[in-house]
């Protein structure tokens, strides 16, 4: 059975959003309303992307920067919503997105992971069980009884991920917000999505380092300007991608 399937998905975003609103806040509606002009076609992130991921297994995603890996990854996690088609995701999900996605800056890292563990499902005492594992692979020490507003991106980073690798989900979701961590902790990174691989766990993962997704995956999905170009074997899909960059 599928673990993920994306069924003619599409997801768009307007043009100049962010503009608008700073007008709107600056000048009042009634302004925006007279000065705005005929709204342009909306920009895909993803149009029409339709594929499965088989339980146990693992899939890539690749494609250059902006080609809409990410906006795919927030629609796997239920971050956002697609426009139209159907994304179904069976199992309990873990993700890594964003540098502190998920977290609230003013709690201390402790009653962050309480706080993601409970969104989880995870009783009192399984959480209690973890939280010296969860520690010690961040590598943050005492600072899990400080805000988070204090953390380094590192250690946001590392803490981050250290919580999603531990509650036991079946599908893990991944950015390569892991590349931003120092040489051990990526090595502990793959050695944990390695363990996740071997115990048959469903990985999504996006990723620059063709390496590192030969070595986590078996299937890769190469995105293009919001579509899927190719879709295979994880060497087939590689081979294709990185001769077409040395074409351009």
């Amino acid at each position: 059975m599928a673990a993920i399937e994306f069924r003619n998905v599409s997801k768009t975003f307007p043009h100049g959003g962010g503009r608008q609103v700073l007008l709107s806040n600056l000048f009042g509606q009634v302004f925006l309303d007279n000065w705005r002009k005929p709204a342009p076609d909306p920009f895909y992130a993803l149009r029409d992307v339709s594929f499965q991921v088989e339980a146990g297994h693992g899939l890539a995603l690749v494609g250059h920067n902006g080609a809409g890996k990410s906006t795919l990854l927030s629609l796997a996690t239920g971050v956002s919503e697609p426009d139209s088609g159907e994304v179904i995701v069976r199992g309990r999900v873990s993700s890594v997105l964003d540098l502190g996605a998920g977290f609230h800056h003013e709690l201390t890292g402790e009653e962050n992971l309480r706080l993601n563990a409970a969104l989880m499902g995870l009783s009192e005492k399984r959480f209690t069980e973890l939280l010296p594992q969860i520690i010690g692979f961040a590598g943050v020490g005492d600072f899990i009884k400080e805000p988070l507003r204090t953390y380094s991106s590192g250690m946001s980073m590392r803490l981050a991920f250290a919580v999603a690798v531990h509650l036991d989900p079946d599908v893990l979701v991944i950015d390569e917000i892991i590349a931003v961590g120092d040489g051990d902790f990526q090595r502990k990174c793959l050695e944990r999505m390695a363990e996740f691989r071997a115990a048959r766990k469903t990985i999504l993962f996006a990723s620059h380092s063709a390496p590192t997704v030969r070595a986590m995956c078996d299937h890769a999905l190469w995105i293009d300007h919001g579509q899927v170009r190719m879709h295979g074997p994880v060497d087939e899909v590689l081979d294709a991608y990185n001769g077409a960059k040395d074409g351009s």
